[in-house]
């Protein structure tokens, strides 16, 4: 059974910085990939980035040019790194894991950003 667990949110004022953690363990998980995906209040889950196997990455438009997202494959670590912080990036941070199935089968708890004004 495939555990995955976030780490590193927090309360920061806009236009600080935080950096989150993700760390997947155990099962099976082969050529897989990570991703960061956020809920805000009364709001639908929203991507915020992913990054494969072979270290390629894409980000959700609001977040272009402020998060950068890396992973150690070696740990099984992802690390999603928060710039330029807005209110508006207020949300709960979901990590996804992706076992070269095509979709997103082991999810993490979650963990709370607040972007203060």
């Amino acid at each position: 059974q495939v555990q995955v667990v976030e780490s590193g949110g927090g309360l920061v004022q806009a236009g600080g910085s935080l950096r989150l953690s993700c760390s997947a363990s155990g099962g099976t998980l082969g050529t897989y990939t990570m991703a960061w995906f956020r809920q805000a209040p009364g709001k639908d889950h929203e991507f915020v980035a992913r990054i494969g196997w072979s270290g390629s990455t894409s980000y959700g438009d609001s977040v272009k040019g402020r998060f950068t997202v890396s992973r150690d494959g070696a740990k099984n670590t992802m690390s999603l790194q928060m710039n330029s912080l807005k209110p508006e990036d207020t949300a709960v941070y979901y990590c996804a894991v992706d076992p070269a199935v095509g979709r997103y089968t082991y999810w993490g708890q979650g963990t709370q950003v607040t972007v203060s004004s």
